[in-house]
């Protein structure tokens, strides 16, 4: 066993050199460098004389697991004798039967449960509608909920505008009073300038006499 695993790390080695002398080569010869051609003839020869050895190495033989496990071997057992189906078939209805003894699992206890299975659903029908109603329930307290929030939302916008309605009245205010007084104002210039005027006149009349 030895000298077959030391002859495997061998072949290994053997491969894996033979393998890198061909990439080096290659590469010499890819890359242009100096004695490219004689690195790719030194590698090619190299692999061609790790396949020649490789033609002389032994095949492993393949393990016979049907010594260790019979029923490889066409389901033979160790005496050479099969197992009858039927044979099988009554062995494993005994031992569950015997299971279900030693569970004390019975006729009566099977019925029990189909009577718990029964009431049980019983039980989930009428519980159904009460689960329709909470349903029903819920879906009114989120419909309420939305329109709190729409109601909401509108009397926000309801007092912006009246806030705005308020601006504006107070703007309009403030604009009739300025042009009440713009007016007075105009009329003062007037009678100024007029008065002006009349002050124009009395002077140009005297300079022209």
């Amino acid at each position: 066993m030895a000298k077959s695993k030391s002859g495997k790390k061998l072949m290994n080695m053997v491969y894996g050199l033979g393998a890198a002398v061909v990439i080096v080569g290659a590469l010499f010869k890819i890359m242009h460098w100096p004695f490219g051609n004689e690195m790719l003839i030194i590698g090619l020869l190299t692999e061609a004389a790790v396949f020649v050895v490789s033609a002389f190495e032994s095949v492993d033989e393949d393990l016979d697991w049907s010594l260790v496990y019979p029923e490889l071997a066409g389901g033979q057992s160790k005496g050479g004798k099969k197992e009858a189906p039927k044979d099988a078939e009554g062995l494993l209805s005994q031992k569950l039967d015997n299971m279900l003894k030693e569970a004390k699992i019975d006729g009566e206890l099977m019925a029990s449960l189909g009577s718990s299975i029964r009431n049980f659903e019983g039980a989930a029908k009428e519980i159904s509608p009460t689960v329709e109603a909470m349903n029903s329930t819920k879906k009114y307290s989120e419909e309420m909920a939305l329109a709190a929030a729409q109601m909401e939302s509108l009397n926000s916008l309801y007092k912006v505008q009246v806030e705005s309605s308020s601006r504006q009245a107070e703007i309009n205010e403030q604009v009739t009073a300025n042009a009440g007084k713009l007016k007075e104002q105009m009329e003062s210039l007037a009678t100024n300038l007029s008065s002006l005027n009349g002050v124009y006149g009395g002077m140009l009349s005297a300079m022209s006499k």
